[in-house]
């Protein structure tokens, strides 16, 4: 099954999408109270909508607009040895030692066809092409036999990047905050499990992941090539805490998922960062597309943030 969030008349509308139709679920429904029981929450909309809509009549927002949290991990290895070459430097040990991740901001969470813009101070932005999990039940110090069946399901997910504030703010080992913030785009839709379980292979799905900017093809891999599972992640994730139905666990880039992983095999002669103007257009086989407009944010200078003891 797939389901949208849309912009409905009195707010966000959940519904179950079959054949280019949306089936609205009950007003006020929204997919976060469904995620422990999908299917359930899909044959009532077909059986009692509470509207029947065209897919092309309606805004598509993130099929998750509020999520509890959102996690950020890194799975794929490529892309960690691409962006480690801008550094001079290789995949750390301790990368392989466990599905590292850190906590970005769901206030940030934005919808597939929204204008993304240019976060204050950047000049070197980028995107991240990755598919993240959504929970339908939570737990605590789960197994990873247990977190798989804590998948409700999975949706298209990037990870918009200010690559100089990232790389600037992390000189002081925390990781990153500004630099990660400013939008993460979801959806468009979150498809079940079982909808994706032909395609099985490795630690997720033989399936192509595609990123283009103005139309043009940038970078390509196959979501298969996750080096961790995704419950190897969520029963990480859950290790002397909780996670909760609602969160979002993003996968990490793909290779060749972003402009930074260009510009740490080729030079920074290789793109330019994204600008106003620009088109980033992102997909994934069985999980549809992203089309954002890269738009003017807002001016800002860094000089009043300065310690007051510094010369």
């Amino acid at each position: 099954m797939q389901f949208v969030t849309y912009a409905g008349r009195s707010g966000d509308q959940a519904g179950l999408l079959v054949d280019d139709e949306v089936f609205a679920l009950p007003p006020g429904a929204r997919l976060v109270d469904v995620l422990g029981d999908l299917p359930a929450a899909g044959a009532a909309a077909m059986r009692d909508p509470a509207e029947v809509v065209p897919l092309s009549s309606v805004r598509l927002r993130p099929p998750i607009p509020d999520p509890p949290t959102v996690r950020d991990f890194m799975t794929f290895e490529q892309h960690i040895e691409g962006v480690a070459k801008l550094l001079d430097a290789a995949v750390p040990d301790q990368w392989y030692a466990a599905p590292a991740f850190y906590f970005t901001n769901p206030y940030a969470v934005i919808g597939p066809e929204d204008d993304v813009p240019v976060p204050p101070g950047c000049t070197m932005f980028d995107f991240e092409l990755e598919v993240a999990a959504v929970l339908g039940r939570g737990g605590r110090d789960l197994t990873v036999e247990e977190a798989e069946s804590c998948i409700a399901g999975y949706t298209l997910m990037n990870d918009w990047s200010a690559r100089d504030l990232q790389f600037a703010e992390m000189e002081v080992r925390l990781g990153p905050v500004k630099g990660k913030d400013s939008a993460t785009t979801l959806g468009p839709v979150l498809v079940t499990p079982d909808e994706l379980a032909p395609y099985r292979a490795g630690n997720a799905f033989d399936l192509t992941m595609t990123a283009a900017v103005n139309g043009l093809t940038v970078g390509a891999d196959r979501w298969s090539n996750m080096a961790f599972s995704y419950p190897q992640m969520i029963a990480y994730a859950s290790r002397g805490t909780e996670v909760r139905r609602g969160d979002v666990l993003g996968s990490g880039t793909c290779g060749g998922g972003c402009l930074a992983e260009l510009w740490g095999r080729l030079g920074f002669d290789a793109h330019a960062p994204l600008a106003p103007g620009d088109t980033v257009t992102l997909g994934v086989d069985g999980l549809g597309m992203q089309r954002s407009r890269i738009v003017q944010g807002i001016d800002a200078e860094l000089d009043e943030f300065r310690a007051r003891d510094s010369t």
